[in-house]
């Protein structure tokens, strides 16, 4: 009787815990679109990527541990599965820009002008940064999770997302910016150091 009673007892508990991680990867699913948005930056491509992340995750259910960070081990099973495709296509395609429905539903005229440059702008980063910037401002991820997801240091998460809102800004007010690289002022005539420091 207490055997029965304990397999009784332990499918209940299995049932709650399989219920308990459906949950938790249903309310996940739109933050692993905006997710897949920023990798693959093609709207049929996120959905497929989606797809693929949600079947992985439910084939390797047994292998997470109830009370660690859910919302990470799930971006990391999407990132690895993008990168297991990048892998078998060994080429990129042409990507459309995002679409503006990740960002507004409707706006005015101008409104849509600037979604549209932002768009464009944050194509122009380079993944890595997009991702990060993705899952910390649109996501609300902390750095921690960002890192853990990702598989990078923290440290590495904050950088790359400084590097994309500084990159954004610079593009968005009209400078160009390609790299990390610090300004130089030009200079109009051929002063040689000395005479710049003599004032001369």
């Amino acid at each position: 009787m207490d055997g029965m009673t304990a397999t009784r007892a332990q499918r209940t508990e299995d049932r709650k815990a399989h219920g308990e991680f459906h949950d938790q990867l249903v309310a996940l699913v739109p933050k692993l679109r905006v997710q897949a948005l920023a990798l693959t930056r093609n709207r049929a491509a996120a959905e497929d990527l989606v797809q693929d992340a949600v079947a992985n995750a439910l084939a390797a259910q047994d292998s997470f541990t109830p009370g660690t960070n859910f919302a990470a081990w799930m971006h990391r099973i999407l990132r690895n599965r993008f990168i297991s495709t990048l892998r078998k296509q060994r080429e990129t395609t042409d990507i459309e820009d995002l679409p503006m429905s990740a960002f507004a539903v409707s706006a005015a005229h101008e409104d849509r002008m600037v979604l549209k440059e932002l768009g464009r702008a944050l194509n122009r980063l380079p993944s890595d940064q997009r991702e990060a910037l993705f899952m910390v401002v649109l996501q609300g991820l902390s750095y921690e999770e960002v890192a853990e997801a990702t598989g990078c240091a923290v440290g590495t998460a904050k950088s790359r997302v400084f590097r994309a809102r500084r990159q954004l800004q610079a593009w968005l007010i009209g400078e160009e910016r390609h790299g990390p690289q610090p300004h130089r002022p030009e200079r109009s005539d051929n002063v040689g150091i000395g005479e710049a420091r003599a004032g001369v």
